[in-house]
């Protein structure tokens, strides 16, 4: 697969989700980049979150999902131990900002960019972080595979296989980086690292469990299911009251969530 050189900008045709009827809601614009490479999908996430317009101005930035693989490559959040990676390889190593210690990314993963104003959404960190496994949860299930999230090590599993990891960075009430879910890639790379800061966890991937769908097909289904997610959650909080908007409020500027 050859890495595109592509401005980060270009509109998928992904169907996009109709408004619900209950209320006027946000809507999230989905691209479908290809394989780009790391360093320069992350300083764009930095920049969009940056010059991001928000609500109370016209108009206010719409939120947006990017759908992306990358080239061979290790990500170390900001609390990453160096010496989680295990063995010294030709894999370059970039050091980032969200939360949580290091994974891998390569061809054959789908990674989803969030690029979301939690307060459009009136969602608070954890309440996104239990969403998007959920999204990926329900993907897995629609191919009978059972799938869940544990309390102590984020992310979505496959029995005690690891098979979606997450890591979120908040800045100004707004989200980058996102998850990142194995469909069929080279899974070797694992082996260099204690995954997520786990020594000895192990990874699966979509094609080791009989999923045979493409990867086209399981980014488009999960979008929908992140968008499908975020539809509900404002629609309940909506529905509570004020005592509920007030829990929900966002994390503090420049907080990094940590996972995975």
């Amino acid at each position: 697969m050859r890495t595109k050189d592509s401005g980060l900008r270009t509109e998928d045709s992904i169907p996009r989700t109709p408004h619900s009827a209950l209320s006027p809601q946000p809507s999230v614009l989905v691209h479908s980049l290809g394989l780009v490479e790391y360093q320069p999908t992350w300083d764009a996430m930095r920049r969009f979150t940056a010059e991001r317009t928000p609500d109370g101005q016209t108009p206010g930035t719409r939120d947006e999902i990017w759908l992306v693989q990358h080239p061979p490559t290790y990500t170390q959040g900001l609390a990453g131990k160096p010496e989680h990676l295990l063995h010294p390889t030709d894999i370059p190593v970039v050091k980032i900002d969200r939360g949580g210690q290091i994974t891998y990314h390569g061809p054959g993963q789908i990674i989803a960019y969030l690029l979301l104003d939690l307060r459009r959404w009136k969602i608070n960190v954890r309440e996104l972080v239990r969403l998007m496994e959920q999204a990926v949860i329900d993907l897995l299930g629609e191919f009978g595979v059972a799938a869940q999230g544990r309390e102590d090590a984020p992310g979505v599993y496959v029995g005690d296989a690891k098979i979606a990891s997450l890591g979120l960075k908040i800045r100004h009430g707004c989200c980058y980086h996102g998850l990142a879910l194995n469909v069929d890639m080279d899974l070797t790379p694992f082996a260099n690292i204690n995954p997520c800061g786990h020594a000895g966890l192990r990874v699966t991937q979509c094609c080791a469990l009989g999923i045979t769908a493409g990867i086209e097909e399981l980014q488009a289904q999960l979008a929908q299911n992140l968008i499908h997610g975020l539809q509900r959650h404002l629609i309940s909080v909506v529905g509570a009251g004020p005592a509920r908007d007030s829990r929900a409020g966002p994390a503090p500027t420049g907080e990094s969530a940590k996972f995975p």
